[in-house]
């Protein structure tokens, strides 16, 4: 029997399916600036959409730190106590000087956030479902599988938010995973290898980190991409091969890792997509998704620059701004999320028609 767990409480009815906390940011004594991670990124998301008046903190799903119980629904107690050892949080964050510091201070500082954001992934799970679409501000931890963290990524919350789903959800019981990061999502690769209930579609730089070769077994839609690649060829990929996954497979969940690691000039994903590229392909997940009702979760996993809190912001505006997001917290209670009837009107054809970016 499924645990109890306070990750599945109803949030007010008012509210946004918007998940955040303040405990996302990582910050402490500048060692966070070590990493080429922006650890403040996702409170400047919060920050941007609430200048622009979306939002506004009793409008936005306060996301709750998962507890160890609800951890090991995925992970294995032998995982979790490994990460009572600093050393071993340092490999994960790619952080060395956090080898040196007492596990009670890396608890706090640097897995506390993660797990509170791991928190907001599995909350959004259920918002999503409930509401038509959720987006948690962080989380997308797709180099973490059950038993082994890498890449700034120490818990898998898309393994744990899908899994959720199927244990406690009725009438979930299928879900896709589209991850569009720069790198590999080899975690949620290896947790589900031989689940024929989910679905998994990967676009990445084919030369960087993981290069999880058993991992990519688990891919159902590959999409390997060159060094460099640019905003045209990039969309084209998406929209054919995101419309080609959810028709060939109809999940009852989508879950988007919506990685900004792809923007040009990104020292660690090696693409050259523009900010519009990335909105424009955030627009195109949502719009497949809408369009045939499949409740999408979002989650923003990497993106290493200044700008890319920016990015995020202004991609959450735009879905807002098309209508692909309901048009108020009243709105969206659950039933009424439903993509209104232009947005069903506006087909794929008119997608490929805006493809070329000017």
């Amino acid at each position: 029997r499924p645990h109890r767990t306070e990750l599945y409480e109803d949030p007010p009815s008012g509210c946004w399916p918007i998940v955040y906390s303040p405990d996302y940011n990582i910050t402490f004594m500048g060692l966070e600036k070590l990493h080429p991670f922006d650890a403040g990124k996702w409170g400047k998301v919060i920050n941007f959409l609430k200048e622009e008046k979306l939002i506004a903190d009793d409008l936005i799903v306060q996301a709750r730190e998962a507890t160890d119980e609800d951890l090991l629904v995925v992970h294995t107690r032998r995982y979790l106590n490994k990460l009572k050892w600093s050393f071993v949080v340092a490999t994960i964050t790619e952080i060395p000087p956090v080898a040196f510091l007492p596990n009670f201070v890396v608890q706090r500082k640097v897995l506390k956030p993660l797990r509170t954001q791991t928190g907001g992934t599995i909350m959004a799970g259920k918002l999503a479902v409930d509401r038509g679409w959720a987006i948690n501000v962080g989380g997308g931890f797709h180099h973490c599988s059950s038993d082994k963290g890498g890449g700034f990524c120490a818990y898998a919350d898309i393994t744990l938010a899908i899994k959720f789903l199927f244990e406690r959800v009725p009438g979930v019981s299928k879900a896709t995973i589209i991850d569009l990061d720069a790198h590999q999502g080899n975690g949620h690769e290896r947790d589900f290898m031989d689940d024929p209930r989910v679905y998994i579609m990967d676009a990445y730089n084919r030369y960087i980190y993981p290069g999880d070769g058993f991992a990519k077994r688990a891919i159902k839609r590959r999409v390997e991409l060159e060094w460099g690649t640019e905003d045209t060829e990039y969309l084209q990929k998406v929209h054919t091969h995101v419309e080609g996954a959810l028709n060939e497979f109809k999940p009852d969940i989508l879950v988007y890792n919506a990685g900004t690691d792809i923007l040009d000039g990104d020292p660690l994903g090696g693409l050259a997509i523009s900010p519009q590229g990335i909105v424009k392909r955030d627009e195109l997940v949502f719009r497949a998704a809408r369009r045939r009702r499949i409740p999408v979760l979002m989650v923003t996993s990497g993106g290493y620059q200044k700008r890319t809190a920016r990015i995020i912001a202004d991609s959450i505006l735009n879905l807002h701004g098309l209508g692909l997001l309901g048009s108020s917290p009243a709105q969206s209670a659950p039933g009424a999320a439903q993509c209104s009837l232009e947005c069903m009107l506006r087909d794929s054809a008119k997608d490929l028609s805006n493809l070329s970016l000017q």
